[in-house]
This record gives C-alpha cells, sequence and structure tokens, in this order.
C-alpha cells in the first residue's frame, strides 16, 4: 500500500466509522463511478467520495471535514462545476433525490439530488408546474442556486425568485432552515450565490398552475440564418413578457437520433415559449415566420411536461467548454458582429451560440430580495464549443474570447452565474457591493473555508 491510498483509506474508513456508510477511496470503483458528471473534461481526483443517502450523512461529514481541516466540494445533478476537485472530500448528492407536492399549497418540497424531470413527473399530472430550465434532465438544487432562467422566465422570473425555504447543512451551525424569517442573510444569499455556504439538502419551491404554452422551435435553414438572427434582434426588443424566447445558431452533428434536415447542418433555432392564448401566441411570432420557410416548425400548444422539446438540450454526457456574458442590447448591429465571426460561413469548433432574451419579469426585484444578479440585462449571450478534447483548454477558449470581444459594444460587463464557464476569463456575476455581501455571509456560515468557492 503506497502513501498515496493510506491516507484516503484512513479517512474513508473513520467516516464510515461514524455512520457515513457509502464512502469511497480512490482505489474502489465507485470512487470514479460517483464522480461522473455531464461534463467529461472535468476528471475529479478527491481524497474521497461520499455518496451522501440521508442528511444525517451530510451532517456527519460536513463535521468530519470541520476535524480534519478538509475541503468540502458538492457534486449534484447539474452539467458540472468550473473546475475540478483536487482534494479534499466530494460529496455527491443523488442519494438525496426526492419530491413531495403539496396540490392545495402549490408547492415542492425537493431534495437534493432531484432533477427537473422528477418535480415535472409529480407536479404536471396535477396541473402544476416548476420553474423549471431548458433541459429538464439538470439538477434543481444547482439551478436554484444560481437563480435559474427558464423557457418561462420572461414571464416568472427567476425560479430562484420562488423559492420558500432552503434547509443547509452549515459548518458553523449543522443542519440549519433559512426563509424570509429565519437565518434571513442565509435565504438571501443561497438564493443567486451559487456555492460556498454549506450543502443543500432540500428547497421548497412554488408551483404555478400552468398546464401548457404555445411553444417549441423554429429550425431555419444555413442560408437563411443571417436574416432569421437579424429578424429577431428587432422582433424580440419588443416582444411581451408573455413569451420567453431565444435563438441559437447550432452545428450540429451528423447523428441518427436527429431528423434528416438537421443532421450535420447549421441551422438557426428560434426557441418559443408563450404563456397564454395559443392564437395570439401564434400573431405574435408571425414575423419570425415570415421571414423564411423553416425546416422544421414544431411550434403549437405544447404539454408543460414537454417543456424541454423547446431547447432539445443534449442529454448524453461529453466534454464542454462553455461561457457566457450580459448584453444591454441586441441589435442589427450586434446581429452582424455575430455573424462576422460565428455565421454559417465561418469555420470554427462551437456547437452552439445562443442569444436569450431576457427582461421582463427578470428585470424585477422579487418581495423577498435576493443575490441574483444581472437583472439589469436585456440579453445574454451563451456559447458552448465543440466536444474535442485537444480544443477544450486552448482553441475553444480563445475562439469564444474572440466572440466576446466582437460583441463588448453591446456587453453589459458582467455575467449570469448559472451560464459561466471555463471560457470565462473575466468579468463578475454580481455587483461590488453584493459580492462582498456574499462574502461575508460565506465567512459567517463557514468560518474556516470548508467549502471553498471558485466561481464568478
Amino acid at each position: 500500500m503506497t502513501i498515496e491510498i493510506e491516507r484516503p483509506r484512513a479517512l474513508a474508513a473513520q467516516l464510515a466509522a461514524v455512520g457515513v456508510a457509502r464512502v469511497f477511496a480512490p482505489d474502489e470503483a465507485e470512487y470514479v463511478d460517483e464522480l461522473l458528471g455531464f461534463n467529461r473534461a472535468l476528471v475529479h481526483t478527491p481524497e474521497i467520495v461520499v455518496a451522501a443517502t440521508s442528511v444525517d450523512d451530510v451532517v456527519a461529514t460536513v463535521a468530519f471535514a470541520s476535524r480534519h481541516g478538509l475541503p468540502i466540494s458538492v457534486l449534484g445533478r447539474g452539467h458540472g462545476i468550473l473546475a475540478p476537485i483536487t482534494e479534499g472530500i466530494a460529496l455527491t448528492t443523488v442519494g438525496l433525490a426526492s419530491v413531495e407536492v403539496d396540490a392545495a399549497a402549490r408547492t415542492a418540497r425537493v431534495g437534493a439530488g432531484a432533477m427537473w424531470s422528477d418535480v415535472l413527473d409529480a407536479s404536471t399530472p396535477l396541473g402544476l408546474a416548476p420553474l423549471c430550465g431548458s433541459a429538464p434532465h439538470v439538477g434543481v438544487v444547482g439551478y436554484l442556486l444560481g437563480g435559474g432562467i427558464g423557457p418561462v422566465a420572461r414571464t416568472f422570473g427567476f425560479a430562484a425568485d420562488h423559492v420558500r425555504s432552503v434547509t443547509v447543512v452549515t459548518p458553523q451551525d449543522g443542519l440549519v432552515t433559512a426563509d424570509a424569517t429565519f437565518n434571513t442573510d442565509l435565504f438571501w444569499a443561497v438564493r443567486g450565490g451559487k456555492g460556498g455556504f454549506g450543502v443543500v439538502v432540500s428547497v421548497e419551491i412554488d408551483l404555478f398552475p400552468l398546464t401548457h404554452v404555445y411553444g417549441g422551435g423554429l429550425y431555419f435553414a444555413a442560408a437563411d440564418a443571417p436574416a432569421v438572427l437579424r429578424a429577431f434582434a428587432e422582433w424580440s426588443a419588443d416582444v411581451p413578457e408573455e413569451l420567453t424566447t431565444s435563438v441559437a445558431l447550432l452545428r450540429l452533428p451528423p447523428l441518427p437520433q436527429l431528423p434528416e434536415p438537421l443532421r450535420g447542418q447549421f441551422v438557426a433555432h428560434v426557441r418559443i415559449a408563450y404563456v397564454g392564448d395559443a392564437e395570439e401566441g401564434e400573431r405574435v411570432i408571425a414575423p419570425l415566420r415570415a421571414v423564411a420557410t423553416p425546416l422544421i416548425d414544431t411550434v403549437g400548444v405544447l404539454p408543460y411536461a414537454q417543456l424541454g422539446s423547446i431547447h432539445s438540450d443534449p442529454v448524453d454526457p461529453m466534454p464542454v467548454t462553455e461561457g457566457g456574458i450580459l448584453l444591454s442590447g441586441f441589435d442589427a448591429g450586434a446581429a452582424d458582429a455575430l455573424l462576422a465571426i460565428t455565421g454559417p460561413t465561418q469555420e470554427v469548433p462551437l456547437v452552439a451560440v445562443e442569444v436569450r432574451r431576457l427582461g421582463g419579469a427578470l428585470s424585477r426585484t422579487p418581495q423577498v430580495d435576493n443575490a441574483i444578479g444581472g437583472r439589469e440585462a436585456e440579453y445574454g449571450l451563451h456559447i458552448v464549443g465543440a466536444p474535442v478534447p485537444e480544443l477544450l483548454e486552448t482553441v475553444i477558449p480563445a475562439v469564444i474570447d474572440g466572440v466576446f470581444t466582437a460583441l463588448a459594444p453591446w456587453a453589459t460587463g458582467t455575467t449570469q452565474v448559472n451560464f459561466v464557464g471555463p471560457a470565462n476569463r473575466a468579468a463578475s456575476s454580481w455587483p461590488p457591493a453584493v459580492a462582498e455581501r456574499l462574502a461575508e455571509v460565506r465567512r459567517r456560515y463557514d468560518p474556516q473555508g470548508r467549502f471553498p468557492y471558485t466561481g464568478r
């Protein structure tokens, strides 16, 4: 036995001795399996992995880390963290997944590790809708910690604006509940402050009496993409709050699961979700349908349970480098700048360049304030690089940075934390005063820095 494995094995044995059943050292097969996330470009190598199956497991692990001076990193069911975990304890939350719906109160209590698809399955048969993201296979908690901008966000706001309470295991106070009355500083911070406070083990969220939207996607051919992007810039500036929309320039792989007209093609994909009468929704999007004939038009009355089909985000794990910035506007000049560097005539290693219309309810502060940044932005730009491992740390970040530079005249100088990725090299997700307040809350609940936060 080498010295390198002796310490992890000893730590695992000590943690198991205090009642944590599923704790693994690097020489165990479960260690690798627990660390696999969506972003396969990140290879995690902590000293040990704890696969929590109860809140007691989390409490014991946090206390153990404090006694032994170990950092803890939490791995949920999201698209991944920004950097590999290389020390201390990685704690996975899949074993805490649960969903309990209170139909009368229109709320759901969700255990860490649950995915939005779990919440949709539990709530939509009751005629209730959660404010999930565009990818229902993403975990609930990480999404909410960063704010949460979903397919109906302009109508209802950030998902975190509709969190009732959060239960957190902190190094300083152990298991605590934070809401509008108790631990209000922590409640403010975890709704938009992303990480560094402890382990969120459950959340209580609002549900909405919404069963359908008028939604789907318009897929346009490469030859029509420039006209579509310019039309989107003009049209989206004045759309009503009932409409949440984005446009993505996609370089699609030649995969058999894709519809034949899209396989291996460059397309402009306009995403539509209108909350209201279908006839009015059809009237609102008519100007885009008039730009060109779509290759595929899936927009129609859509059950809320199928909200993920609007964006049709990939579900299979892959190596990813991504990044995002916020924009104060997106006009014809911005569209031309984006086309010049990422349009169909350019050869760039990018699979998706999305411009998302923000504003509406996203711009308003909720009744109970939170730490969400970027409410002033009118648009968001999010870029995902091609899943080519040898390019992920070199060429792709440089290309994404070049796109950000080209759009600098329209940029706010800030980011939205859930759309930050490894390719982001500058800017912050929060104004200085908010960032400092977040740091103060982290010091209050984690004075020893057991939960190091490396996000922006």
